[in-house]
């Protein structure tokens, strides 16, 4: 008798759960919302062009004394690099090298120092360059960036008289120091950006020997720069 009982209560559990079940309305599971795929991605290689403008300043000492010259000038040249962009993140780092040709140079005549009485001296620079890390935040197709590296730059010291005991000759190094700067780039289509941007040198301080008589100068530089550049795909 308690085995039917008990038969007859699992029966009518189950079979009331099966209607229960029946009458509860189905609903499709909600598809995984998809992860936003940016439109851009600046992770690729990338070479350009650029021109600008620089403004130097060498701080020259002879003798003891000191004189300053300010060469300014057109600057071009090129520049080539790599950039990542992390996955779905703003965040944007690269490395980049350039190189530019400086049409600048300016003279100051010296005072009296003993061995450049006489003498206009010229500060004169052949090409500068850097070799830079870069980090940016990316608003989708702008990128907003700071840089800052290695700065290197063909510097170049010449002497010439403007009278009677004035000393002729020159001297010239590649001067080596650091650089630091930001810009504003943006991809115009999905392979051709540009760009525009700032940078500060310090090329550090040199010796120079022009005719027997030492020299030594310190160089800096300030130069606004734009570029058009070509960036080629991230599986290139």
């Amino acid at each position: 008798m308690r085995a039917t009982l008990f038969g007859g209560a699992v029966a009518l559990v189950l079979s009331a759960g099966a209607a229960i079940a029946a009458d509860i309305p189905s609903y499709d599971a909600a598809p995984a919302a998809a992860a936003p795929v940016p439109s851009f991605s600046w992770t690729g290689p990338y070479i350009g062009l650029q021109a600008g403008y620089g403004w130097l300043d060498a701080d020259n000492r002879a003798n003891g004394r000191g004189f300053g010259t300010s060469p300014d000038g057109f600057a071009i040249g090129g520049y080539a690099g790599y950039n990542f962009q992390f996955d779905n993140s703003p965040l944007v780092i690269g490395i980049e090298g350039d190189i530019a040709n400086v049409d600048g140079a300016d003279s100051r005549t010296s005072r009296a120092f003993t061995g450049f009485a006489n003498t206009r001296v010229t500060n004169d620079i052949g090409y500068a360059g850097a070799v830079r890390a870069r980090v940016g935040y990316a608003f989708d197709r702008f990128l907003v960036y700071g840089a800052g590296g290695l700065a290197f730059a063909d510097h170049d010291v010449k002497a010439r008289p403007t009278a009677a005991g004035g000393i002729s000759g020159s001297d010239d190094t590649v001067a080596v120091g650091w650089t630091v700067g930001g810009g504003v780039e943006a991809a115009v289509t999905d392979n051709v950006t540009a760009r525009v941007e700032y940078r500060y040198s310090d090329f550090g301080a040199d010796s120079f020997s022009v005719s027997g008589a030492r020299l030594k100068s310190d160089l800096t530089e300030n130069r606004v720069m734009f570029g058009v550049g070509y960036k080629f795909s991230s599986g290139w």
